[in-house]
């Protein structure tokens, strides 16, 4: 634990020696300027996925959400407490951005857990109730994929749950109104690991196809 520690300070102090300085105008004016990111970008936890890596990003470009599974809960109008929720109402009321990128990807831990028994307990009941907003991709996938191979349904699974999560957004009043004015785009991304390739959900085809 220590020595991967160690790695991120050295990082830290490479990332100041270098690359900071080698931006550092680009820092001021974003500290000036303030915000104004191109696109939200929700995408999973998992440590293997870096949204600003796979896309080129650079600092300021995107708003990001990262949950386990990429999942999008429906619009709940209560005053609970909804941290992916607070994020996409910001980033689409205040901030304006003109897209919203769902972005799924391969061998997803979330998506895998649909497809295991896992008992509910103390330490565990946040993740397992979190895990329901897989349930239908998993419904969905099972049918279609239940006499092929596990390793194809669950490809599918993580692709068809971009899907539904998307569905999940327009559930918000924000989003629904902007993208019914034409000013605001959703789509649906998943990444592959193994290849670096992303594909995007093509809403007239009804399938996932390269994005370049």
């Amino acid at each position: 634990m220590e020595s991967k520690l160690k790695k991120l300070v050295k990082g830290h102090s490479a990332f100041q020696k270098v690359k900071f300085k080698k931006n550092e105008e680009r820092f001021k004016r974003l500290v000036e300027e303030g915000q104004n990111p191109k696109a939200l970008f929700i995408g999973c936890s998992d440590s293997r996925v870096m949204p600003d890596m796979i896309t080129g990003a650079k600092p300021g470009d995107l708003f990001i959400i990262r949950n386990i599974g990429n999942f999008v809960a429906p619009y709940k109008p209560d005053e609970d407490y909804h941290s992916t929720a607070s994020a996409i109402e910001y980033a689409v009321s205040i901030l304006e951005v003109s897209d919203i990128i769902v972005c799924g990807h391969s061998h997803c831990g979330a998506i895998e857990a649909l497809y295991k028994e896992l008992p509910q307990t103390t330490e565990n009941l946040h993740t397992v109730k979190w895990l329901d907003l897989g349930r239908e991709a998993k419904r969905v996938a099972s049918l279609a994929y239940k006499d092929k191979d596990r390793a194809e349904m669950l490809r599918y699974t993580e692709r068809i749950s971009v899907v539904y999560q998307l569905e999940n957004l327009l559930t918000y009043p924000g989003v629904q109104r902007r993208v019914d004015e034409g000013t605001l785009f959703l789509h649906g991304w998943y990444y592959n690991l193994e290849s670096g390739i992303i594909e995007h959900y093509d809403d007239e085809k009804f399938a996932f196809i390269p994005l370049c």
